[in-house]
């Protein structure tokens, strides 16, 4: 069957307009609008379709694993599992949430999303060349709705009823609760073998157990080898039956992606230079500026790119935890807030590379900014009684300390904040009721101990006695699920297509709930409210209103310090490996990159 075909024959209902959309007019199944590629179109944009394939790309990866099952709680999962599960339907990258075939040859979902169709393409396999069928689909639901991650869980509870329509189709119809995303979240679901992971829980091994034992997979790519922890390899399948999807061509270039794990990251970093790895993500702004400076840059063996996108950038900030005395006064918080010098930090540690953050959505349209617009004040009106004044004014910015003016300014109003808090000043100590302020920094990373330091000593100036402490990844771990922490410094993040985990991140549930994401602890009934309500949102516009509306809220309640973005990709790579020329809007597409053989 050719790809003209595969779209052909795919049915999708689009659902801002009072009519279905036809097959003819799009292929994909979009969250708002239309979606960007049509039947005639054989390639992804920012796809190389003419890449060849070949060669084999080394990466690193900091820590270890203990599990090739991405979907459970339990345990580290390898790096590189996105390409041996495949899904429903394929995300692509330059649009903010649109899906398009893969193992569902079609879908039909009505006007008001209360149901979607699926019918399973004749041609999906998994990798012993068995068929996927309806009972997988149903398997891999039913399974992950029980025992997978919690996301998976909450979503997949919203499906009322299920039935299976012969061999290939399964209809699933949603009950209360559900919202225009819950269709989207449905067709991203990966599909599991139920031969294989039925055979294991009938052994009696629970589906979310760890193993390293390789299951039966569908991806483009197979597990070929493992060394517990320390190494993966992935080996291109060259029969993969969905090669030749819109999704697909031009992807998967390389015969074998490895990653090689290493505990610190300094090792990684000379492993890379010295040719052990072929390309290296950097994170770190100022090693970027300073560190690269080798032969192999110089002679242009290595190449550095600094690719923009247009996503959300990680919103890495010290969270406060408002469970807990202090931080449950918003006074408190502002008044640390003022006492960090993002400006130091940006031109001391990292040459000035970074950006402040001033929004849970950095870098992206969703980011508010300015006055609230006619629809953002729609959608706060309803809670103008209980939101605070500044709400509905100038978006957030965060206080600047250039000049030695502004920063006496900012110690000054923290100082009066503190006061009026009623932690004065005893012996040089913020005192309150006989108590200390004082509080723990929790870290999961020794290189965060560069930024948590100068703020320590900022804090003490001022009277605030901080401890910090690093912790291994997996105890680290622990405590941010269960929330066991004071002040942590990690981050949210965030699509473009915000949904329903965005209730997970805010919502007063969830931050009752181990393992969620409302590491702060936030509660408010408006912030519940507009959360919920993002994934119902019928157009892009609705949907940017609700964000705005709702970054406004959480800005303006100082539940994090921010700290900084780059608002694009730091890669290096030697120059046997190349690039398309196109970047997407989330970003590098590391599976759309390939190996030059003619390069020694």
């Amino acid at each position: 069957m050719t790809m003209s075909r595969y779209i052909t024959v795919f049915i999708v209902l689009c659902l801002i307009t009072a009519q279905p959309a036809s097959a003819e007019e799009y292929g994909g199944l979009a969250m708002h609008g239309k979606p960007k590629y049509s039947a005639q179109d054989t390639h992804l944009d920012y796809a190389n379709p003419s890449a060849p394939k070949g060669g084999a790309l080394t990466m690193s990866e900091i820590g270890t694993f203990d599990t090739l099952n991405p979907y459970s709680i339990k345990g580290k999962a390898a790096k590189g599992l996105n390409l041996v599960y495949d899904r429903l339907m394929a995300r692509v990258w330059d649009e903010p949430f649109t899906m398009y075939p893969l193992i569902a040859e079609k879908v039909v979902v009505p006007e008001d999303r209360s149901s979607i169709t699926v019918q399973i393409n004749p041609k999906a396999r998994f990798h012993d060349g068995s068929p996927v069928t309806a009972e997988d689909v149903i398997f891999s639901f039913e399974t992950l709705r029980d025992h997978g991650r919690p996301n998976m869980r909450q979503i997949y509870r919203l499906v009322e009823s299920f039935e299976i329509r012969g061999e290939r189709t399964v209809h699933f119809v949603f009950g209360k609760g559900y919202d225009h995303e819950t269709a989207m979240i449905i067709a991203m679901m990966p599909v599991l073998s139920k031969k294989y992971w039925g055979a294991r829980i009938e052994e009696g091994k629970s589906f979310d157990s760890t193993t390293l034992e390789t299951p039966l997979l569908n991806g483009p790519y197979r597990i070929s080898e493992i060394d517990p922890g320390r190494r993966i390899v992935y080996e291109r399948n060259p029969d993969y039956w969905a090669k030749d999807l819109l999704t697909n061509v031009g992807h998967h270039n390389f015969d074998h992606v490895i990653y090689e794990y290493y505990r610190d990251d300094t090792v990684a970093f000379e492993a890379f230079k010295s040719g052990d790895l072929d390309l290296r993500r950097e994170w770190d702004a100022g090693k970027w500026a300073s560190a690269y400076d080798v032969p192999a840059v110089q002679e242009q063996k290595i190449a550095m790119e600094s690719l923009p996108h247009g996503r959300p950038e990680r919103a890495r900030s010290f969270i406060f935890n408002t469970r807990r005395a202090p931080f449950d006064d918003i006074r408190v918080r502002e008044a640390l807030t003022l006492l960090f010098d993002f400006e130091w930090m940006n031109k001391n540690l990292f040459h000035g590379q970074y950006k402040r953050i001033e929004s849970f959505f950095p870098n992206s349209e969703l980011a508010a900014s300015g006055e609230p617009g006619q629809m953002e004040v729609g959608v706060l009106q309803p809670w103008k009684d209980v939101l605070a004044p500044e709400v509905f004014g100038p978006a957030y910015k965060a206080p600047v300390s250039a000049t030695a003016e502004q920063l006496r300014a900012n110690q000054r109003e923290a100082g009066r904040l503190l006061n009026e808090a009623g932690w004065a000043v005893q012996d040089g100590q913020r005192m309150k009721d006989g108590k200390a302020l004082e509080f723990e920094i929790l870290l999961g990373a020794p290189e965060d101990e560069k930024i948590a330091l100068p703020f320590k000593r900022s804090l003490e100036k001022m009277g605030v006695k901080v401890l910090i402490r690093v912790l291994d990844s997996a105890a680290y771990r622990s405590r941010l699920n269960e929330y066991d922490f004071d002040m942590t410094l990690y981050h949210w993040l965030s699509s473009l297509s915000p949904g329903t985990e965005q209730v997970l991140f805010w919502g007063c549930e969830a931050g009752k709930e181990p393992a969620r994401w409302n590491f702060a602890g936030i509660c408010s009934e408006a912030v519940d409210s507009i959360s919920l309500s993002i994934a119902s949102t019928r157009d892009r516009n609705s949907l940017v209103a609700h964000v705005h509306a709702l970054d406004r809220i959480l800005t303006h309640g100082h539940y994090m310090i921010p700290l900084y973005y780059a608002g694009k990709d730091y890669v290096a790579y030697w120059h046997p490996v190349q690039r398309p020329a196109n970047t997407p809007l989330y970003g590098m597409v590391l599976e759309t990159w390939w190996m030059d053989q003619q390069t020694p």
